[in-house]
């Protein structure tokens, strides 16, 4: 089956390309290659690969920078959703599209289900709803996937930057009364595939829609940091192990307000594709082990 992967050198594009599955044609095309906020350039690349499945893992993620560029952040993240969700639906093709925890207000005290109200409270978190819409109303054929706090060993993320500041200061300081799940790239990847897969072999009985995937358990950011740097100190990617603070909001304040609490349920992924939330923390063990061998290998 031939499959479209947009955003290709992002940190689940990167996985999406590192994992396809051997049945899989893959097309894997980054920014400089197509630009899916161009409706035009969209439709002319469909045409021309014709793909049975597009993943759309393009996205406009900086999300403070987002407060002082909504537009920006619209074209990538609701208008390029939009051209996708046109081209699909012109070829024929399904479409499955990446979204954000940040739809929601953070003010639960429940993991959010699919079917609770959105309320996103920023720049990036209006955008990425409006994508979610766009994508529902204009390709029949869609998923969309909402994910939470995502590592890889590629690209900029939160367990990067913990490693990076342990190996600079003996005391970090991390936010303590914000909670979600922290999701590897990679097991959002063999979600994907996994899906991919399911729908390659029952194109008709194929449920579609609104899915949540993360990983679990519910963790704060300062919870995440302290893990983090502790697996680190032991897998000796870190030469010592700084003190881990916990820190209110409050005393981090950012251009962005991140919600409070913005856990997701995963049952209906579950219960309708049998997919599993992976454990962060096992995932975090396969990250460690690709940076340990990037290193060795420089």
């Amino acid at each position: 089956m031939r499959v479209l992967v947009t955003g290709a050198d992002g940190q689940v594009g990167t996985e999406l390309r590192l994992n396809a599955p051997e049945w899989v044609e893959l097309v894997a095309l980054n920014s400089r290659q197509l630009d899916i906020t161009d409706l035009q350039a969209t439709e002319a690349c469909v045409a021309q690969y014709r793909p049975k499945l597009i993943i759309n893992a393009a996205a406009y993620t900086a999300v403070d920078r987002a407060q002082n560029e909504e537009q920006q952040a619209h074209a990538v993240n609701a208008s390029g959703p939009a051209n996708l969700a046109r081209s699909a639906e012109r070829a024929g093709a399904a479409l499955f599209h990446i979204s954000t925890d940040y739809v929601f207000d953070g003010v639960s005290e429940v993991p959010y289900d699919e079917s609770a109200w959105t309320s996103p409270q920023t720049a990036y978190g209006r955008t990425k709803l409006a994508g979610e819409v766009a994508v529902a109303s204009l390709c029949s054929r869609h998923l969309i996937m909402r994910t939470s706090w995502v590592f890889s060993a590629h690209g900029s993320n939160f367990v990067k930057t913990m490693l990076r500041l342990a190996s600079e200061r003996d005391v970090l300081r991390v936010v303590a009364d914000q909670y979600g799940g922290p999701t590897s790239a990679k097991s959002i990847a063999a979600c994907l595939w996994t899906l991919a897969s399911e729908y390659s072999g029952k194109q008709d009985g194929f449920r579609w829609g609104l899915f949540h995937f993360s990983g679990a358990p519910v963790s704060s950011w300062y919870g995440f940091a302290e893990h983090v740097v502790a697996v680190a100190a032991q897998e000796t990617l870190i030469a010592k192990r700084p003190l881990v603070e916990p820190i209110p909001s409050a005393d981090f304040p950012t251009p962005a307000p991140r919600p409070a609490f913005s856990a997701l349920d995963c049952g209906k992924i579950k219960q309708l594709h049998a997919v599993d939330q992976p454990d962060w923390r096992e995932d975090l063990l396969a990250v460690f082990a690709t940076l340990a061998s990037l290193q060795s290998s420089t």
